[in-house]
């Protein structure tokens, strides 16, 4: 073989490695959402640009949830999720979920007449 045809074979497997990994380094990192309660009569659940989520697409999400407050609680309720960061404890939390088509809602229990929300997945 030759010093060029050596060089072409190394071209096109350079190429060809790259075109196998596009796909695997190309693939969107899984959303982050931000859910938030307290401390005040407050509650919220916001992407990662600091909008409040109306609507998302159905798939996976991650959600990190800040509860402000031991009088409050952050309960997430739709098709296939139910979570609740629980009235009494404050703190953070990391919670994985994958939404369906539908409507979500999100409520702090004890106030949900006042404290309250919802989104569409499409």
């Amino acid at each position: 073989m030759t010093s060029r045809t050596t060089l072409r074979i190394a071209l096109v497997g350079a190429a060809a490695a790259v075109a196998v990994a596009l796909p695997l380094t190309a693939q969107a990192a899984t959303p982050i959402l931000k859910a938030e309660v307290g401390p005040g009569f407050t509650i919220t659940l916001k992407d990662g640009k600091g909008a409040a989520v109306k609507s998302l697409k159905a798939g996976a999400y991650t959600i990190k949830v800040a509860d402000k407050s031991n009088i409050h609680d952050f309960r997430l309720t739709g098709p296939g999720v139910n979570k609740d960061s629980g009235v009494g404890p404050t703190g953070s939390s990391t919670w994985k979920v994958t939404f369906k088509q539908g409507v979500y809602k999100f409520v702090c229990t004890p106030h949900a007449t006042i404290m309250k929300g919802s989104f569409k997945v499409s």
